[in-house]
């Protein structure tokens, strides 16, 4: 979103220096299953921090640098709250910043094994303990997938840590760039997850919003006893610490503390604020499709090109110059097909199919195979293609972090950067289409 505003794309994996690694990523691509998962494993939890620098973080430093990210000009409206691809997009069209409430801490992590839950709950209990002392502002997720993210679990823990408060960083930096009267839109994802309470302000979180229900993390199914057979896990099943209550979920949810907060602040220096509320992550994406093709239809230009991203491969800087609609996915999970294709089924027809697919690594339970998305394709009414990845190689494609923006290059359309949209030609667009998104709503205040 700050390269967005700097009027810059997204580099791959979100930093320019990585495009260094790209013959290197093509030349793991061509390297055997195995050698291709140790490399994942291996590369992904390379970002693992060690316990004693977690537990010193600054949490209000932290917010610092992502405010220091954004260009300092005024702004009609600061979006904060829910990490959400499909809000990025939303941002770019607003032409505005978005401070994150949730951040990961990647914590190094050894000797606990993917698929023992109950050892990983409490593997970190003291420098949680400290984190959370020196940043009382801070609720901890410790989230741990033994599905979906089994190869990273290898070396790296999961700390989601949310903000129940702007902070310090946060309020200088609205009140430096949001006009007089600006609007704060707080973002709420309502998803929910079963968690355990580990301490005070510390939950534990067993799997995440994917290929397969909460449920069936904690009550086993087929599907998953097959799945621990074959990567000889030892055990039919997780076993789990008791979960006691429904918390927001790690990654996505939205923890309402912050809405307090920043009620509070926004009396105080004469802002008003506005409320986005969805249900799940992806319940933005048609709506943000459809305000996309609306506005390009406006600007006169075609709108029959989809792009559709997935988890961190989007770029909303490409979006724009190529006038794509974008249609944003969490994972490449049979619930994100199903969504897909129903949003498919109620719209106008596209042209074009650009399909991006996020590669975990690993065939975990719920992903939607390579022949059901190649389906998917065949929808466009001229051409559908995968943007990056190789059919032949995904879930396990090193080289789709890279390939992605290549695709994106090759989109042989280019159009004049537009005006950004008002927040009132938003609240227009959402009026009328009034009833077609029943788990979205926005309210003013």
């Amino acid at each position: 979103m700050a390269r967005f505003l700097q009027g810059r794309d997204t580099p791959p994996l979100g930093k320019p220096a990585f495009r260094a690694l790209r013959p290197a990523a093509a030349v793991a691509a061509r390297l055997p299953m195995t050698t291709r998962q140790w490399i994942y494993s291996v590369f992904s939890g390379a970002e693992g921090r060690r316990e004693a620098d977690i537990a010193r973080i600054d949490a209000d430093a932290v917010a610092a640098s992502v405010a220091d990210l954004y260009p300092r000009r005024r702004y009609p409206a600061v979006v904060v709250g829910s990490s959400n691809g499909a809000l990025t997009h939303l941002c770019a069209a607003l032409g505005v910043p978005w401070l994150p409430q949730t951040l990961l801490l990647p914590v190094r992590q050894h000797q606990v094994p993917p698929d023992d839950p109950i050892r990983a709950a409490h593997a970190f209990d003291r420098t949680a303990r400290a984190l959370l002392a020196r940043n009382p502002g801070l609720v901890l997720h410790h989230m741990h997938d033994p599905n979906q993210d089994r190869l990273t679990l290898r070396r790296m823990a999961y700390f989601r840590v949310k903000r129940t408060r702007l902070g310090p960083a946060y309020e200088e930096f609205i009140t430096d760039v949001l006009e007089p009267g600006g609007t704060i839109l707080i973002a709420e994802c309502g998803q929910q997850w079963p968690t355990t309470r580990i301490g005070q302000r510390h939950l534990f979180q067993l799997g995440a919003v994917g290929g397969i229900p909460p449920e069936e993390y904690r009550y086993g199914s087929p599907q998953i006893a097959d799945y621990l057979r074959r990567h000889r896990a030892g055990v039919s099943e997780w076993q789990a610490p008791p979960a006691d209550a429904e918390s927001p979920e790690a990654e996505w949810g939205f923890d309402p503390a912050l809405r307090d907060d920043i009620t509070v602040f926004a009396d105080r220096h004469g802002f008003h604020t506005a409320r986005l509320m969805f249900d799940q992550p992806e319940d933005l994406s048609p709506l943000v499709a459809d305000l996309y093709r609306w506005w390009h239809r406006q600007r006169d230009l075609p709108a029959n090109r989809l792009l559709i991203d997935s988890f961190i491969l989007l770029d909303p800087w490409r979006a724009l110059l190529t006038g794509s609609v974008p249609y944003w996915t969490t994972f490449p999970v049979q619930p994100s097909l199903a969504r897909l294709h129903r949003y498919l089924d109620g719209r106008d027809g596209y042209d074009y199919l650009h399909l991006a697919l996020f590669c975990h690594g690993v065939n975990s339970v719920g992903t939607a195979t390579a022949g059901q998305w190649r389906h998917l394709l065949r929808r466009a009414r001229i051409e559908g293609i995968f943007a990056g990845v190789s059919p032949s190689r995904y879930p396990n494609d090193p080289y789709t972090f890279f390939g992605y923006q290549q695709a994106l290059r090759a989109i042989p359309e280019r159009h004049r950067m537009p005006e950004p949209l008002s927040l009132a030609s938003l609240v227009a667009f959402l009026q009328e289409m009034s009833g077609r998104y029943p788990r979205v709503q926005m309210t003013t205040r």
